[in-house]
């Protein structure tokens, strides 16, 4: 994993020093685990204040749902549900990084210029590849997720995933982002069914050794709830929490999740295991 200084807005971090929690915020009806619990923007900033309090290092702010089956949002109505959230957010100076999830170019250029420091794309920069130029232009990092809804069942998925961040990095690098600005995440739940999901897991650190920070973003999953039994997202926390610490063991650096104060402590015990592995 790279050594090199990262600038998360507020926050500069190595990742090779310590792990980034990043707490999730729906401003959304329908997603999957929170729909529409902070669609009002005082909701959304009251959350983003408890995520901190708890000890989030940066928040993922959302407009646009990705669960299956979830209806389209125009970009007009995600700027409506995402700009004001971000703005009121920013402005409450809590100490976090700010990250917008969204695939949409216009949407991450209003959001940064709004006061996210980040862009998360669940489509690895290859639905709107211009996303790409907003984030050169701002300086921000990028999020690059795995998201392919026709994959070869004869190629090895990691192989299939290596050809796909392969793609995302040359646009970002085209684009003028930094080497060092990229974030890799696999894209737990993506396309992808519970035995490809524990596969990922299992080899993670074959995708660490790629050399770019990896987040992991298992949180209340359909895959923990089919090994745990559990069926509401909400009583997934104990299964997402094994598979964060099984990742950061494996070399993941930060972690995307709803539940903030159960990770923090989680792990930092993890990594205090790894770092004394390590020497």
């Amino acid at each position: 994993m790279t050594t090199k200084s990262i600038q998360l807005g507020p926050i500069s971090w190595t990742p090779s020093a310590a792990p980034l929690i990043m707490g999730i915020i729906n401003v959304t009806p329908d997603s999957f685990s929170d729909g529409g619990q902070f669609l009002a923007q005082d909701n959304a900033l009251n959350h983003a204040r408890q995520l901190a309090e708890e000890g989030a290092d940066i928040l993922d702010i959302g407009g646009e749902s990705t669960r299956p089956g979830a209806a389209l949002v125009s970009e007009e109505e995600e700027l409506e549900r995402v700009v004001p959230a971000i703005r009121n957010i920013a402005q409450a100076n809590l100490g976090c990084a700010i990250s917008i999830d969204t695939y949409k170019a216009r949407v991450a250029e209003k959001t940064l210029e709004a006061g996210a420091h980040i862009i998360n794309d669940v489509w690895g920069l290859q639905r709107e590849p211009d996303i790409a130029k907003a984030a050169a232009a701002h300086r921000a990092p990028v999020i690059i997720n795995h998201w392919e809804k026709e994959r070869q069942s004869d190629i090895d998925i990691l192989e299939q995933m290596k050809r796909f961040f392969d793609r995302s990095i040359e646009i970002a690098l085209q684009a003028g982002i930094r080497e060092s600005e990229i974030i890799l995440d696999p894209g737990f739940g993506f396309a992808k069914d519970a035995a490809e999901n524990i596969d990922i897991l299992a080899r993670l650190e074959q995708l660490c050794d790629w050399g770019y920070p990896l987040l992991v973003g298992t949180s209340r999953k359909r895959f923990i709830g089919s090994l745990t039994g559990r069926e509401e997202p909400r009583d997934r926390v104990f299964g997402t929490v094994a598979s964060n610490v099984i990742a950061l063991m494996k070399g993941a650096a930060i972690f995307r999740v709803h539940d903030v104060a159960a990770h923090k402590d989680a792990l930092a015990v993890a990594h205090a295991t790894a770092k004394k592995q390590r020497t």
